[in-house]
Order: structure tokens, then C-alpha cells, then sequence
């Protein structure tokens, strides 16, 4: 029979467990609004103060606010955009019932037909996660790159489906 300590440490792990599976689904969810342009559910998963830095091949990108990181999000993720983005490999620790941290290995493909360009790489996101009024969101996101390629379309791909196309913001005529 389990005494009252080993009940609470299952209990504990139990809540441990969920709160890993929430978070997880917050940064599957953070990928997914990514490639759609969700930006309405993409604010709800971030916290208001969050911040982020981005490290890519040729840009370093810095945020102090949620607004500001959307913005930029809605101008890169247009209609003349295609994106892909998996995050996979989480390492999530939880440090208290309110907070947490969490690598995850990203691997995209970008493909920007305004610039007639192709990135593809991988990188290292890490982030800082804290529990608001029972649910989860990023606090703190970031990632360094492994690799990227950056590489010039002579031709436009041949999209037979092109999501952004028809929900991605438009881009000002010149």
C-alpha cells in the first residue's frame, strides 16, 4: 500500500507529465500558426512580455514584447511566402508548477517567391515557458542555427497548393 509521501510524489509526477504534454502542444501549435499566419492563436500562446532572439546565417533578430515579434512574423509570412517548420526533440524541464524551460530541434524550408529565394536549415530553439491563469505560453523564445542554405530560384517552384497565398498578409504594391 502507498503511503501519504509516495501518493503527493506520484501526484507530483503526474502533474509534471501533463504540464510536459501542454507545453508541447504550445510549440507544436507555435509551428503549425507559423505556416498558416495564425496570428490570433499565435498571440494567445505567447505571453505579453515575452522575448526572442533570432540567430540566423546573415540576421540576428531581438524582441522585448509580443507585439513587436507578431508584427515582424505577419510582414516575413506573407502571401508571396511558403513555409515549413517542424520542431521535434523536446527537452522540457519543469521547474515549478508555473515554469519551465525547453530545447527543440527545428529543421525548415523557407521559400520567399517575392525574393525568388529558398532557405533551408536547422536550428536549436530554447525556450522559457510560465503558466498564466492555467495555461501555458512562451516567455522567452530563441534559436541559433546549425546550418542554412540560402539559395536563389531561377524559376518559380511549381506550387500545386499555396496556403499563404489566399490568408498571409499582402504585400505592398510598388
Amino acid at each position: 500500500m502507498m503511503d501519504l509521501t509516495e501518493f503527493e510524489q506520484l501526484r507530483d509526477d503526474v502533474r509534471i507529465l501533463k504540464d510536459i504534454e501542454a507545453i508541447k502542444r504550445v510549440k507544436y501549435a507555435y509551428f503549425r500558426c507559423l505556416d498558416t499566419a495564425n496570428w490570433g492563436e499565435l498571440r494567445e500562446l505567447l505571453h505579453p512580455k515575452m522575448r526572442a532572439n533570432i540567430v540566423g546565417g546573415r540576421y540576428r533578430l531581438e524582441f522585448d514584447n509580443r507585439d513587436d515579434y507578431l508584427e515582424t512574423l505577419a510582414n516575413s509570412f506573407h502571401a508571396e511566402f511558403v513555409g515549413q517548420h517542424n520542431g521535434h526533440h523536446p527537452e522540457i524541464d519543469v521547474h515549478s508548477p508555473t515554469e519551465a524551460t525547453g530545447k527543440w530541434y527545428l529543421s525548415d524550408v523557407a521559400i520567399n517567391l517575392a525574393r525568388a529565394c529558398t532557405t533551408v536549415g536547422t536550428a536549436i530553439y530554447t525556450d522559457q515557458y510560465l503558466k498564466t491563469d492555467g495555461a501555458w505560453q512562451i516567455i522567452e523564445t530563441g534559436y541559433f542555427r546549425i546550418y542554412e542554405t540560402v539559395t536563389q530560384d531561377p524559376e518559380p517552384p511549381a506550387l500545386s497548393a499555396h496556403y499563404l497565398a489566399d490568408h498571409g498578409r499582402r504585400l505592398p504594391t510598388k
